[in-house]
């Protein structure tokens, strides 16, 4: 996909990719068994673009305002040190973040889907939505995914993002002839 130059720029310059969890890296469903634990689906694809982003050099992190032990295991599965769990001030997490990474907001992307996320959608150098998040955070971003949360939403981000910087072909040759 050939982006224009202004939203091309945008995407070259990050350095940190920032995800919400409940709608981006699941589809939002939160299942509680008959003993009260929480279960939530992750997608391998979202997961490996994750991974794949990683390989390339660039980092990760998670910001959440709820509080899960799921979320912990799927971010040490991930590698994803940076994981802010509880943060009802999204902003303050996401300053804190960025002192944490001595990164700028223009050298972050943050994907989100619902109102909760748009302190920080509005500070990240790319902002993103995925395809079914609230209208009031579609019209506010530079991006919209063409997929869902929680199917593929995330992978499609990643894979922009390193095609965009000229890493993807190098990525792929570990797995191409």
């Amino acid at each position: 996909m050939e982006l224009p130059e202004e939203l091309a720029r945008k995407v070259r310059a990050v350095r940190l990719l920032v995800l919400d969890v409940d709608g981006v890296l699941t589809d939002g469903s939160i299942i509680y068994d008959d003993a009260g634990l929480e279960t939530k689906a992750f997608n391998v694809k979202d997961g490996h673009g994750i991974k794949l982003l990683r390989r390339a050099g660039l980092e990760a992190a998670v910001i959440t305002a709820r509080t899960s032990r799921v979320v912990e295991l799927r971010a040490a599965d991930l590698s994803i040190e940076m994981l802010f769990q509880g943060a009802t001030d999204k902003r303050a997490a996401f300053a804190e973040l960025l002192e944490r990474t001595g990164l700028s907001a223009a050298e972050t992307a943050y994907v989100g889907d619902d109102v909760v996320d748009l302190p920080v959608l509005s500070r990240a150098g790319f902002s993103v939505a995925v395809a079914d998040a609230v209208a009031e955070v579609k019209e506010r971003v530079h991006y919209v995914t063409s997929l869902p949360g929680g199917r593929g939403a995330v992978r499609e981000v990643c894979e922009l993002i390193l095609k965009t910087q000229g890493r993807w072909k190098t990525l792929m040759s570990r797995y191409l002839d």
